[in-house]
């Protein structure tokens, strides 16, 4: 019998941001898959936290702690990977986030914005997709195949009140991903993609504070985001499963260039 299209048994995914909410999340999807997975982040202990995860679903994951923002730790983490697993199928891109200085809260004006705070959450979410993307896809390249996976927003395309950093890293985000995807495929054989997930609002521990009040009902501004989702709901780290999967596997092969958006519909709906 034929295999799943879907399916990803043997191929190496390397997930950026592994131990954070939906680095995570996707990472168990493409473990279930079939993937063996090499998760890099920051913190130790939560990419151990989802190694054993996986492992307990009878997944292969593995840890390498690294910053995504500096080029000399990818190239050792690149050099480990390649040394002990072999040329990456897969690279996401889950390593991104805001921060409070580069937000305008209701009682602000943009004029008091810091720029070093806007620098910073775009070096996070535009520089920490493009430098793994120059330290791993290079060993992706010399085979002409792979599937690079980036993750934007849906405050790329709809810019959001508030988050003005991390609405313009995100659009800077999605240019890169389209950029790419021309220039690899162009150079490096239609073997090599490189697409986007567009999640909508999914409460993580970046924006919970923004979302929900302290009783876990919606705050003013996550009653706002369900008014405008047709699907009534935020999203669960699941819901990225099918998308990741997709883009990961051969299923998705005459895909590149693209944005597909996770979104419950907010993208979609126009608020009347």
């Amino acid at each position: 019998m034929q295999s799943s299209p879907f399916a990803l048994d043997g191929k190496l995914a390397v997930v950026t941001g592994g131990g954070g909410v939906l680095g995570s999340a996707m990472a168990r999807a493409l473990a279930r898959a079939g993937a063996r997975l090499v998760l890099i982040g920051r913190t130790r202990a939560t990419l151990d936290a989802a190694v054993a995860s996986i492992r307990e679903q009878g997944g292969d994951a593995h840890a390498l702690v690294a910053d995504v923002l500096s080029r000399e730790a990818l190239a050792t983490a690149c050099a480990d990977v390649l040394g002990r697993f072999g040329t990456p199928s897969v690279l996401v891109h889950a390593a991104g986030g805001n921060r409070p200085g580069a937000t305008v809260p209701p009682d602000r004006s943009v004029f008091h914005l810091d720029p070093r705070e806007i620098d910073a959450v775009f070096a996070l979410n535009f520089n920490g997709t493009l430098l793994p993307t120059l330290a791993f896809a290079e060993a992706m390249a010399a085979h002409g195949s792979g599937s690079i996976i980036t993750i934007s927003s849906m405050a790329a395309s709809r810019p959001l009140t508030r988050v003005l950093g991390y609405s313009a890293a995100k659009a800077a985000v999605e240019n890169l991903t389209r950029w790419l995807a021309v220039e690899l495929a162009r150079k490096h054989g239609a073997g090599l993609r490189v697409n986007a997930i567009a999640p909508g609002f999914f409460v993580t521990e970046q924006n919970r504070r923004l979302l929900l009040a302290a009783d876990g009902t919606p705050s003013e501004r996550g009653a706002a985001v369900l008014a405008h989702t047709p699907l009534a709901r935020f999203g669960e780290a699941g819901d990225l499963d099918g998308a990741v999967v997709w883009l990961a596997s051969d299923a998705s092969r005459f895909v590149t260039g693209a944005v597909i958006p996770v979104d419950g519909g907010f993208g979609a709906f126009a608020g009347v």
